[in-house]
């Protein structure tokens, strides 16, 4: 039988005094016991115990309830904001250059975004609203933006044909392969603009993505013939700011070939490939196939002369848009607890940020890289593929005027060269 509330209240009185002078084991231990003798639970036992000499517990005459709690609210000062308008308009601003990415990553792109547009001349900041910018959290950001995100609230077939005998000889990759703590080691894969109709040529996009920064080169090809996709693979190579040392593609017959095993043989680029039917090997380009490609330049059929050409002119803007100014979270680690998976990502940082900061990168390169960073505005550049979107998509006035001869194609491409770039 559990005791009555006098004695309850006797034996609070008894120790109570002794509770606030003991040691923080003791203390422990006397609220174990204490608990177990009256049946509170432990935090109100505690409060009990804590309450000053002659403080009245348990519940009050007239006490609590929603007339309690309004009164005290009404009490509270309000405090005054700290993120007023003239905050959320250049956050909003810097929010559109950066292709409206979640508040982790603009958080760490803030930095270098508003250096580039005052260096630039696209915006003037005051002392405050640019040290407010600086500090913001990504919490404050995701919070400050959510009434613009809240107004912008198809799946392609894979077009991969297998390759044939020389699967044997191109071994396939497992992660024991790659040294992925440094620059060199691409994912490379081919995005089709079929249209959701895979009758025909149409265009591709090659996509190379470097595992370790993320750094991220993009072409347009033609088709999907070996010999364009190999030209498309050396123009990406000579255009990346590292040498090359491995390359891992799928087992399509594009990449499956003579002539790029005996390229990689004879520069010494290791060569492997993913187990068919699991596009999860090549899980980083596969990522960047819809958040560089895709989130670019849609579904869409594309296979005329001009598209090929306005595509190739926007990857020129994109891989120094995305590259310099736009940052990435890289997967740690990822634990299970029975159902539960809990993922660890590291500070988000663009690639251009992740190869200056790695020891396997030349002085020379990244004092390349830092000059080129420093004539950038980020704001041109996504004006300029803001552009080059509006002229892959033509108006439905143009659509009847599309005659045979802009179905023809280039005899090369329009690739920018490594001197350009660098």
């Amino acid at each position: 039988m559990g005791l009555t509330m006098r004695e309850r209240k006797a034996v609070s009185r008894e120790i109570k005094g002794k509770y606030r002078r003991a040691g923080k084991k003791e203390k422990g231990n006397m609220l174990d016991w204490f608990c177990h003798a009256t049946g509170y639970n432990r935090c109100y036992a505690g409060r009990v115990l804590r309450a000053e000499p002659g403080t009245r517990w348990g519940p009050q005459p007239g006490g609590g309830g929603k007339a309690q709690k309004q009164k005290s609210r009404e009490k509270q000062v309000v405090r005054a904001r700290k993120y007023v308008p003239e905050v959320v308009g250049p956050l909003g601003a810097i929010w559109e250059v950066a292709g409206k990415i979640c508040g982790k990553r603009l958080a760490a792109a803030i930095p270098d975004l508003v250096q580039a547009m005052e260096r630039s001349g696209e915006c003037r900041l005051s002392p405050q609203v640019r040290a407010l910018l600086l500090e913001m959290s990504a919490a404050t950001i995701d919070r400050l933006l959510a009434p613009e995100k809240k107004k912008l609230r198809l799946k392609a077939r894979s077009g991969t044909k297998p390759g044939t005998l020389l699967k044997s000889q191109i071994p396939i990759r497992t992660f024991a392969d790659w040294d992925e703590g440094r620059p060199g080691f691409v994912e490379v894969d081919l995005v089709a603009h079929d249209g959701g109709d895979g009758r025909g040529e149409f265009i591709q996009t090659l996509d190379m993505l470097d595992v370790f920064s993320g750094w991220t080169e993009t072409r347009a090809v033609k088709n999907k013939a070996q010999r364009w996709v190999f030209e498309a693979l050396k123009d990406a190579r000579a255009a990346l700011p590292f040498p090359l040392l491995g390359l891992d593609s799928d087992n399509g017959g594009e990449f499956i070939n003579q002539e790029l095993l005996r390229y990689c043989q004879q520069n010494e680029i290791t060569f492997t490939r993913s187990r068919p039917y699991n596009k999860n090997d090549s899980c980083h380009v596969e990522q960047k196939n819809w958040t560089v490609v895709r989130q670019t330049v849609g579904y869409r059929r594309f296979q005329t002369d001009q598209q090929l050409r306005t595509l190739n002119r926007l990857y020129r803007a994109l891989r120094l848009y995305t590259n310099f100014f736009i940052p990435s979270m890289k997967l740690v680690r990822k634990t299970r607890n029975g159902s539960r998976v809990t993922k660890k990502y590291d500070k988000p940082l663009s690639p251009y940020r992740r190869l200056l900061a790695s020891p396997h990168l030349s002085q020379n390169a990244k004092q390349r890289l830092s000059n080129l960073f420093y004539n950038l505005n980020p704001a041109q550049l996504r004006r300029t593929i803001s552009s080059l979107q509006d002229r892959l998509y033509p108006s439905p006035q143009q659509l009847p005027q599309l005659t045979q001869k802009e179905v023809t194609y280039p005899s090369h491409f329009e690739y920018i060269s490594a001197e350009a770039a660098f």
